[in-house]
């Protein structure tokens, strides 16, 4: 049996492809990888089809751990995906800005784009800039003086009902998604590197994203809301 902590699941969702990885975490190494591709060509995931690749690969890869599969990373490459850019500006009013004022700025940015996206899941939530009386900060590690912040910010998001279709497919088999991808948002930074998509996701969910937010889940937030804010504020 192995440590099913030491691998991780990643089943990446295209109009050209399938593909399921398991991904062993110590050595940065696929153990399995299957894939079919698609002769339709349709950017609709035929569920069917899903359904029947699943089946194929999920006991193969709980096989191999000596255990249930419990959650899976997601990757998605689909024409329901929406790039959304926001930006807000905010006076200080005499107070100086710390990393809490930021934080509260981002986290209204975030319930601005729900509030008007009602219908999307986020998948990315990409700080772009942070100025501050015109200066572009690429580093906070204290109180700054300053009377005006502007900080824009990227959403990448994904329609609810396409989330939902996938979560019903994968809790047939009592697995749940543990994360979401946009496939050419993560090739591209890593573009001119042939990686797996695996081990690209993996490389993201490490850290290697800079300027990206990751959103922490309601039972989570005694940790503060953003389990990291902006690792290059940090």
């Amino acid at each position: 049996m192995t440590n099913e902590l030491s691998f991780e699941a990643y089943l990446c969702l295209s109009h050209e492809k399938f593909e399921i990885y398991l991904l062993d975490k110590k050595n940065l190494k696929n153990i399995y990888k299957e894939e079919v591709y698609l002769k339709n060509g349709s950017d609709l995931f035929d569920l069917n089809l899903l359904n029947s690749f699943l089946d194929k690969n999920i006991y193969k890869i709980e096989k191999l751990i000596g255990k249930f599969l419990r959650g899976i990373v997601v990757v998605i490459e689909n024409d329901q995906t929406l790039n959304c850019s926001i930006g807000i500006r905010k006076k200080s009013y005499g107070e100086k800005i710390s990393k809490h004022y930021l934080e509260s700025s981002l986290a209204e940015l975030k319930d601005l784009f729900k509030e008007n996206y009602q219908n999307n899941k986020i998948m990315h939530f990409v700080v772009n800039r942070c100025l501050i009386d015109g200066i572009n900060y690429t580093s906070f590690d204290e109180e700054i003086d300053g009377k005006d912040m502007c900080i824009e910010v990227s959403f990448i998001s994904i329609s609810n009902i396409l989330i939902k279709d996938i979560t019903n497919e994968l809790e047939k088999y009592q697995i749940k998604i543990d994360r979401l991808f946009e496939k050419k948002y993560i090739k591209k930074l890593f573009e001119g590197e042939h990686l797996d998509l695996s081990l690209i996701a993996f490389k993201i969910q490490s850290g290697l994203s800079q300027n990206e937010i990751t959103l922490v889940p309601k039972s989570q937030k005694k940790r503060g809301f953003f389990e990291k804010f902006f690792q290059l504020f940090s």
